[in-house]
This record gives structure tokens, C-alpha cells and sequence, in this order.
């Protein structure tokens, strides 16, 4: 939900934190390449990500994700349901890669990093965890709650 389609009666300081971080979210990418190029790029950091993490153990990538659904679960139940999902698609895909999880990983995380800095020069504004951290965990929700817009399901 971008705050263009807010309802006139919910403001801000009336929605759930999870509508306001994507609210934020969304301020910085209106732009439909951009948006285009962020819907592609994250799932595909998600993935290189893990990558990188089970390259060094899968303890450590498991470790690292379920903190991440620590996260999710607190913003919502909805969320954190198509994360477990999603997480396990991706260390399917990892361990599918095999040996070369490495450096298909690393390839596709510079490639993808490269392409969400073009999508924010096209348009023109910074990336918003610049301005706070936890954005990069709100990225995976965005993209969600695109995907769920579409889908006609309520987060």
C-alpha cells in the first residue's frame, strides 16, 4: 500500500508499523523502472545473500535467516508466512547451485546491487536504508506487498 492510496480518514500515525514502512518505502520508488528493477533485484539479493552465508556455513545462513523471520513475525503474520516460504525456495535454489554457490552467489549480488543504484539514479532519490537499516529488510515486504496487491490478498 503506497501512501497515494491511503484512505483519506488513515494518516500515518493511524496505520500498522508495517503499512508505514511500506508507505516509506514506496516514497522512494515511484518510479516505475525503478520499482520494475527493485522487484527483480531484491529477490534476487535475498538469494545471492543466502548464498554467500551458506558458502561460509549453513548454519550460519540459517542463523541469519531465522533472525530475519524474528523480524517479520513482528510485523506480520502475513509476512512472515511468505518469508518462510520464500526462504525456503531460496536455499532450495542454493543448494541446487552446489559447489559453485560461491561465486554464482557473489555474481549475482554485484549485478544486482549495480542495478538497484541505476533504478535509484533514474529515480533520483537514495536508497532508503541509507536512512535507517532495517529498510533493507523491508525491501523483501515491498516487493510482497506488490506481488499480494496484485494478488487481491490483505497483509
Amino acid at each position: 500500500m503506497s501512501s497515494s492510496t491511503l484512505p483519506d480518514a488513515e494518516t500515518p500515525s493511524t496505520l500498522r508499523r508495517v503499512d508505514q514502512l511500506i508507505a516509506h518505502y514506496g516514497q522512494s520508488h515511484q518510479n516505475p523502472v525503478n520499482e520494475v528493477i527493485h522487484l527483480i533485484a531484491i529477490p534476487l539479493i535475498m538469494l545471492s545473500l543466502v548464498g554467500m552465508l551458506c558458502a561460509l556455513h549453513p548454519f550460519i545462513a540459517c542463523a541469519f535467516v531465522a533472525a530475519s523471520m524474528v523480524y517479520y513475525l513482528r510485523l506480520s503474520w502475513v509476512f512472515f508466512i511468505a518469508m518462510m516460504l520464500w526462504s525456503a525456495l531460496t536455499f532450495a535454489v542454493v543448494f541446487a547451485i552446489g559447489s559453485q554457490v560461491l561465486p554464482v552467489s557473489v555474481a549475482i549480488f554485484v549485478g544486482a546491487w549495480v542495478l538497484q543504484f541505476v533504478g535509484h539514479k533514474v529515480e533520483g532519490k537514495k536508497p532508503s536504508f541509507f536512512e535507517d537499516i532495517q529498510y533493507l529488510w523491508v525491501g523483501p515486504v515491498f516487493v510482497l506487498s506488490k506481488l499480494f496487491g496484485k494478488l487481491g490478498i490483505r497483509w
